[in-house]
């Protein structure tokens, strides 16, 4: 059986050298640049740690029943590991996170697309010596660097006399976090310019994300992520302006102004003996563990305009935290305290008070039968 090959094959064969002339000729030619939206670049970098953190903590609850010691002894191993698994996974197989592709981005090689290649249909993929530098770096970098910082934090090399090897290498160390975050605020404002490389990493790889499918470009759906980012912002929000606000006084003023005084005076610390501090009994029955007992006798007594003694850095605290703080035993306000000073009673004073009483009495008791005895006379 005789082969034969197409009949527009020679055509196709004869057409090749003039293509790639045509092909290198266009590379000469300014063609339009490629814009790919920074917010989709920056959002997938935001999926990509929160899609790591959720890992973390699930990895974390298997060891769970392990000591606590165990935990932290091999942390750093555990999380490279979990960051190898994701790398091989999405980058090295894929060409790109899953963050990105949640995003419709893909890691191309930027290096085939200088000149007039740059907005080609047909984008390069990354190079074997590109995907393995990205995760030595990335990957084996972030383990180096953490495990580096325990031993220079456990052994105090900061510490250490200026002359000693380890306190130059500290230096070193310090000096050169310091230039490349100097170098990444450089790289970032770039990015925001030109909006190709979020990383340095990036930059020097040559690795840019594009769209994987750029017909689908603007399809990728927000709603979610506006949706957490709106949350996140008022979460925030809310932990700024929560500190601000003086809980106990507004709790108090919402009691004062519906209940009245006689149920505000009237309650379980109202009934503590004199020797307690209402404040410390309070503060420890909200803390204290069952089963445990703590001392809330007065000590450094002072005494409230309302005549009710605390401790002198209980009730002290109280006024410097709250002007309008009132008495948890009668529920008054306090606006002045002084030191309790309590008269020890003088032995001689009571003899001499019981000595009176019993003439008192005696002379009483000597009145009392004279008369009798005039009484018995006359009658």
């Amino acid at each position: 059986m005789n082969n034969t090959s197409p009949f527009w094959e020679p055509d196709w064969k004869r057409v090749q050298a003039p293509l790639s002339a045509l092909r290198r000729q266009l590379a000469s030619f300014p063609s339009p640049p490629l814009r790919i939206m920074k917010v989709s670049q920056l959002d997938a970098e935001l999926l990509d740690e929160e899609l790591l953190e959720t890992m973390k903590e699930q990895l974390w609850s298997a060891f769970a029943l392990f000591k606590p010691s165990f935990k932290e002894a091999f942390k750093p191993e555990m999380t490279l590991a979990l960051n190898l698994i994701m790398y091989k996974f999405s980058v090295y197989d894929m060409g790109a996170t899953y963050g990105s592709q949640l995003q419709n981005l893909i890691y191309r090689n930027e290096r085939k697309h200088s000149g007039g290649l740059q907005s080609t249909s047909s984008d390069a993929a990354l190079t074997k010596t590109q995907k393995i530098t990205y995760g030595v770096v990335t990957v084996g970098g972030q383990y180096l660097m953490e495990r580096l910082n325990r031993v220079v934090t456990a052994q105090g090399w900061g510490e250490l006399p200026e002359d000693n090897i380890k306190r130059k290498v500290w230096n070193v160390l310090q000096k050169g976090g310091s230039i490349f975050r100097i170098v990444s605020l450089i790289n970032f404002l770039a990015f925001l310019y030109a909006g190709k490389y979020r990383t340095v990493l990036e930059r020097v790889l040559s690795m840019r994300l594009v769209y994987a499918e750029r017909n689908s470009n603007r399809q990728a759906s927000f709603e979610f992520l506006n949706r957490q980012m709106v949350w996140h912002a008022f979460t925030e929000f809310l932990m700024f302006l929560m500190p601000l606000i003086n809980v106990s006084k507004l709790k108090r003023n919402v009691k004062r102004m519906l209940l009245p005084a006689a149920l505000m005076s009237g309650n379980e610390l109202s009934a503590l003996p004199d020797h307690i501090c209402a404040i410390c009994h309070e503060n420890n029955s909200a803390s204290a563990t069952p089963g445990t007992q703590t001392s809330t006798v007065i000590h450094n007594p002072y005494i409230t305009d309302c005549e009710h003694v605390y401790c002198y850095y209980c009730i002290k605290t109280k006024m410097m935290i709250d002007d309008e703080w009132c008495c948890l035993r009668c529920g008054k306000k306090v606006d002045a305290i002084a030191r309790y000073i309590e008269v020890a009673p003088d032995k001689a004073l009571e003899e001499k008070a019981e000595d009176e009483e019993e003439h008192a009495e005696q002379e009483a008791d000597n009145a009392n039968a004279a008369d009798d005895s005039v009484s018995e006379k006359q009658s």
